[in-house]
């Protein structure tokens, strides 16, 4: 069983807040997480939604449900029955005790206001990612957080493994893919595992019409990932209607298959481009939409470089999640073409860049996005870093680093 950096985060959350709802992906390991709670905790009970009778029960009597006597009642999947919210909030209002509540879902409530805002100022809310690298390695060195103290890597221990790299790629983060050594085996749960939420998951959410439309969406939108979101041009190629794209791309958004990064901007007179960048939230996942495994990955070397990019904006978000302040993500990009890949901001304003280069050479060229940034960060800018294909750390001037990408999963635990 995998340590996830999100447990401190969860435990501490319980000491001092009514509910805590952990959301995230389908299959991220939000029930074994939950489940670890409740072994350490005599007075926990656990109900999951998934089943059949549990699910009738809270259908039909949501205020009961959720009086059941527990010292705390962990739900699991609670997104089927959204009425179970409000009637939480009227339990909460009645007692505040801390730890009373702890829900999971598949779906991002964030992206859906009606049910978050039920529970405004009585629930924290946290993001379980699929597994990070560093966590699949057992390191728990925070990358993001050295990021912003201004550090360089982690001493590393690891000789250059380009084929180590390729199979993380084709591989993810999702624990029943990586239980899969074969790739044939891998490529059958991805396919079901899609098959789940565009079934029910997705259903749940809205009753969609062209359901059969999703899996050749996904599948464009894998060819697209690491890049620019043209919607007008995406609506062309898959034959559907702008407002339903969007409606699509939303419903994606809140399943946590693909995530969208803003634009970064400030007031200085530049011309920024609008739109968002696209990643898909797994690369592994991205790989099976594309049909491409380690072997027949070399034969595509046009899909590498956005596969790495989607890698390593995956990895260093899913290490967000268990930093211990909050992490905004964004891209950024100048009407004149400068582009940083992803842009971090922590909850004092402060600004990270990072670049991502598949190869292992570097150019100066590959920094003047970094530059462009950092001269309109002003004050606000830590330093920028390019992850890259090498196995050296390399200085580039004040404030400018590249990093090896094997550094995202092997520095030592601090």
């Amino acid at each position: 069983m995998y340590t996830r950096g999100l447990s401190t985060k969860l435990v501490a959350a319980l000491t001092d807040t009514p509910v805590i709802l952990v959301n995230g992906a389908r299959q991220s390991g939000k029930t074994t997480l939950v489940q670890k709670i409740v072994a350490d905790r005599p007075g926990a009970v656990y109900r999951t939604l998934d089943d059949a009778a549990t699910l009738a029960a809270a259908v039909a009597d949501p205020v009961g449900f959720v009086r059941q006597p527990a010292e705390l009642l962990i739900v699991d999947e609670v997104q089927h029955v959204p009425a179970l919210f409000p009637a939480i909030k009227l339990e909460v209002d009645r007692n505040r005790r801390p730890g009373r509540y702890l829900l999971t879902g598949s779906a991002n409530v964030l992206l859906l206001p009606k049910l978050s805002e039920s529970l405004a100022g009585r629930m924290e809310i946290l993001t379980l990612e699929p597994l990070a690298q560093a966590e699949i390695a057992n390191v728990m060195d925070n990358v993001p957080q050295r990021l912003f103290a201004g550090e360089g890597p982690a001493e590393m221990a690891w000789a250059g493994k380009e084929r180590d790299l390729t199979d993380r790629v084709v591989t993810g983060g999702y624990p029943e893919a990586l239980a899969r050594a074969n790739p044939t085996r891998r490529a059958a749960w991805f396919g079901s595992y899609l098959t789940a939420i565009l079934q029910r998951d997705v259903r749940d959410l809205a009753n969609i019409e062209g359901l059969t439309e999703m899996p050749r969406l996904l599948s464009l939108l894998a060819t697209r990932t690491a890049g620019l979101l043209n919607v007008a041009e995406l609506s062309r190629d898959a034959g559907i209607s702008h407002n339903t794209l969007k409606r699509y791309l939303a419903l994606l958004q809140a399943t946590f298959l693909i995530r969208l990064l803003p634009t970064w901007s400030r007031n200085s007179g530049k011309r920024f481009t609008k739109a968002p960048k696209l990643h898909l939230n797994d690369a592994g996942l991205a790989c099976h939409l594309l049909g491409i495994d380690a072997a027949r990955l070399a034969g595509h070397p046009s899909h590498w470089g956005r596969l790495v990019e989607t890698f390593v904006v995956d990895e260093l978000l899913r290490q967000a999640t268990w930093s211990p302040f909050p992490v905004q993500a964004s891209h950024f990009r100048l009407a004149t073409g400068q582009e940083v890949d992803l842009v971090l901001e922590d909850g004092r304003g402060r600004v990270v860049g990072v670049e991502v280069k598949a190869s292992a050479t570097l150019r100066g060229e590959d920094l003047n996005g970094l530059k462009a940034l950092a001269a309109l960060s002003g004050d606000a800018w830590v330093g920028g870093v390019v992850f890259y294909g090498g196995d050296t750390p390399l200085p580039f001037g004040t404030g400018l680093q590249a990093w090896p990408i094997t550094s995202l999963w092997t520095g030592k635990n601090p």
